[in-house]
Formats: C-alpha cells, sequence, structure tokens
C-alpha cells in the first residue's frame, strides 16, 4: 500500500480465505513509535489486524503526527494534514488487507488519542469504536470541523487522575462531549498519570472484545 506513513501490520492466526477480520489502528504519543502501543494490545492479535501508524514527523528519538505550538494547542496546517492523511491511510487499508468495514476501531494514547476522538468525529458511523487514552479535542475541532453523527459508535476514553500534561478535567470534558452525541460512551479514570497503567489496559482489552 503507497502511504507516507510507516506502518505495521499484523494478521491473524490461522486466517481463513475469503474471511473478512476487525481492524484495529493504532496510534503512538508524541515522541514514540508504532511498536509501543502494539505492545499494549498484543493479546488481540489473534482475533484482529492490529495495523500500527507511525507518526510521519520526527520528534526526539521517536515520531509525532502533528507539530503543536503548545501542549493542547495543535499547529492547524499540521493537524488538519494528519486527520486527513490518516483518512486516507485507514480507507486505503480497508481496500488492501481482508478488513470487515463494519468492524474498525481506533486506537490511541496522547496524541494518537487526540486523532483517534478527531478521526470519529470525522468519519462518524464508518469507525465501530476507538479507545482514547489520555487525550483532548482541539478546541477549532469542535467549532469548525463537519462532525459526523457517532451515535452507533462505541467509545471507551480513559485518563490518568495525576496527569500532569493533561490534566483530569480534560477527560472529563471528552467524556462530556462525545456523551452529548452517543449513548455508548465508557469514561474511567485512573490513578497514573500520563500514562497507560496495566489496569487501564487490561480494562480496554476487555471492553474490545465486549464491544466487538
Amino acid at each position: 500500500m503507497n502511504s507516507q506513513f510507516s506502518y505495521k501490520v499484523s494478521l491473524p492466526l490461522n486466517m481463513e480465505e475469503g474471511k473478512r477480520y476487525p481492524v484495529i489502528y493504532a496510534m503512538h504519543g508524541m515522541g514514540s513509535n508504532e511498536e509501543n502501543i502494539i505492545s499494549l494490545i498484543e493479546e488481540l492479535k489473534k482475533d484482529f489486524i492490529i495495523i500500527g501508524i507511525r507518526g510521519s514527523l520526527h520528534q526526539g528519538n521517536g515520531f509525532a503526527y502533528f507539530s503543536i505550538k503548545g501542549y493542547g494547542n495543535p499547529h492547524r496546517e499540521s493537524f488538519d494534514k494528519a486527520v486527513n492523511s490518516l483518512e486516507q491511510f485507514i480507507n486505503d487499508a480497508s481496500k488492501e488487507y481482508p478488513i470487515d468495514v463494519n468492524n474498525q476501531y481506533l486506537l490511541g494514547f496522547s496524541q494518537g488519542a487526540i486523532l483517534s476522538m478527531t478521526l470519529a468525529l470525522v468519519m462518524g458511523n464508518k469507525i465501530k469504536g476507538i479507545v482514547a487514552l489520555s487525550g483532548y479535542i482541539p478546541k477549532f475541532v469542535k467549532e469548525e470541523y463537519q462532525i459526523k453523527s457517532v451515535e452507533d459508535m462505541s467509545i471507551f476514553i480513559s485518563h490518568g487522575e495525576a496527569d500532569l500534561v493533561f490534566p483530569l478535567n480534560i477527560g472529563k470534558e471528552n467524556h462530556d462531549f462525545f456523551k452529548e452525541r452517543s449513548d455508548k460512551v465508557s469514561f474511567v479514570s485512573y490513578a497514573a498519570g500520563h500514562e497507560v497503567s496495566l489496569k487501564n489496559r487490561n480494562d480496554m482489552i476487555k471492553w474490545i472484545y465486549a464491544n466487538l
């Protein structure tokens, strides 16, 4: 598949010819990479196609999807480009791999969570569910993007109670924003900082299987 993104694909074990499978598009945080985010969902590999997408911008020893002016303040042009490119990537991947387009999930941490929530609003019910770990929805997305219906989408939002990067109230705002648009929203906070705790990881794995 021709894409500006580097990515890693894991196909289910014992795949059956002609069968289509649920997919998880996994997006990492700033300064990280696709391997780190995939490592959180290793046990899903037997049942899902997992596609870890690497941000196209170099950031320290890792990568980012968009540049920022400061925390909570993405550079608009960079952000818009990332959203458009990721939407195209998802559309192309669904044609390249044996993906069940009725079971497409987005999962992300920090920048990946920001993009998961934004893409959910942009793509609407093309997405079955999202897992947004410690992110936020940019103000300009809420006010200026053309937001589609997410009423059939399942949404898992989590946040660290001691998150010093994006305070807990941001996670609650994410929940409130989606709760106005969907009845299928879960929000859980954890005794953690800007990270994914073991309990958070275990809870999201259970949630994904419960919503499949």
